[in-house]
Formats: C-alpha cells, structure tokens, sequence
C-alpha cells in the first residue's frame, strides 16, 4: 500500500490518501486537545496507545456485529481504513453521570442511570459541537431516518459490548463518544476511535480516572493511566 499525499489533519490524527481510492492511512499523533481546543498539550505514547486500543476494539465489534471502517494496521501509529463520508454528528453514549451531562443538569458525577442514555451533537467546531436532537439532524439534512436508526442501533450494541468487555478488565465504561460513516455503497460503519481520548474509563474498584479527563482536569499521570488501560485491555482480548 503506498501512502499518498495528506488529506487532513484533525487534532489528534492525520489522513493520508494510498494508491487505493476506497482505502485511507489514518496516523495517530501525540497531541492532546480539550474544551474545544483550548486547551493543548502532549500525551507522550498516546498516538501507539490510541492506534491499538482502536484497531483491537474495532476488531472486536466486528466479530460481534458491529461493521468498521477498520482494515488493517500498518504500523504503531498508523492504520488503512475504508474511506467513509462522516456523518456529521457526534453519538454519546452515557451509563453514568459525569463531565457535561452533570454540569448542564446539576447531576453528581457517579450516579449510575437505570438505562444508558444517548445524545447527538452537530460535529461542527466553528459552532461548538451544539446538542442537536433528531429531529434538527434531519431538518439540517445531516442524515436519513433509516441512517439515524442504524445508528442508534450501532451505538447501543458497542455499549453492550464494550461495557461487558471493560467489566472484564475491570473498569466500568462511564461514557464515550462515536463517529459513523457512509461507505461508497451508503452502508453505515462505525469510524473514527475508540480510546481513552473518546471514553470515560474508571477503575472499577477504586474510580480512578483512566482517560483523557486526567489531562482536561490536570490530574497528573497521564501517561501511565493511558498505559494501564492498554495493559489491562491486552491482558484480556
């Protein structure tokens, strides 16, 4: 596969074209972001770190359903995807009261909901990422009813999955972000990641944060939370 030029450059990856229209290089950085940017740093190792947790979840859900952009990893850093259209919404998945959700609805962090809850915001940086129902999604003509569904079932059935998988490891699954893109054809595959960048991981017993909250609260050891989640994921796939 020869890598071509870069397409885009994100805040945590770079996409590269290959001599293959249909398939992509996405090459995982060091770069920490948050609050919508405005606040940066490095997270040294977490590029490898986020490049094989992905490519091993993605595998993962791939054999229990849940169709990928994922193909093959290239290197540490660097994995061929299928080339998607991104659907221009970001899925949030919560089991548990934490970050925005207990700020905007004065809910304590750790109450653990009766069923998990489900939320859309309109992946647009310029205005912030905004909460959007389903409704405003198709009035923006961001996606189809049947894309919405699909959706929704997907990100249902990665919870199922990963909250059983992370148990396993002990670590409870607090929350996460998803992403969903078109194939050429119009199917929809889960994309993007799946990290501690994109998921609230906390230490079953003790509840010590495993993610990316300990760089946006500046919690310290972040680097080896982001090691230790890996260990733990690769003792048990």
């Amino acid at each position: 596969m020869i890598k071509g030029d870069q397409l885009y450059e994100g805040k945590a990856k770079k996409v590269f074209t290959t001599d293959d229209p249909e398939l992509l290089i996405v090459s995982y950085k060091d770069d920490a972001t948050a609050f919508n940017g405005l606040k940066h740093g490095t997270i040294a190792g977490k590029g490898v770190i986020n490049n094989k947790m992905s490519n091993s979840l993605m595998r993962y859900l791939e054999a229990r359903g849940v169709p990928t952009h994922f193909v093959e990893e290239l290197n540490d850093r660097e994995t061929l995807v299928k080339k998607v259209e991104i659907v221009p919404l970001e899925v949030i998945i919560r089991n548990i009261s934490a970050g925005s959700f207990a700020k905007n609805y004065g809910v304590e962090e750790g109450r653990v909901f009766a069923s998990p809850t489900i939320e859309f915001s309109y992946k647009n940086d310029d205005l912030g990422d905004p909460l959007i129902n389903e409704y405003h999604a198709l009035a923006l003509e961001l996606a189809t009813p049947e894309e919405l569904e699909t959706i929704r079932k997907y990100a249902f059935m990665v919870n199922d999955e990963l909250k059983k998988f992370w148990s396993s490891c002990g670590v409870t699954l607090v929350d996460f972000k998803l992403e969903f893109g078109r194939l050429a054809d119009g199917s929809i595959v889960l994309a993007d990641e799946i990290s501690p960048d994109t998921c609230r991981l906390w230490d079953s017993e003790t509840g010590k944060k495993l993610d990316k909250d300990r760089f946006r609260r500046d919690l310290g050891g972040v680097e080896d939370a982001y090691q230790e989640v890996m260990q733990r994921l690769e003792e048990n796939l």
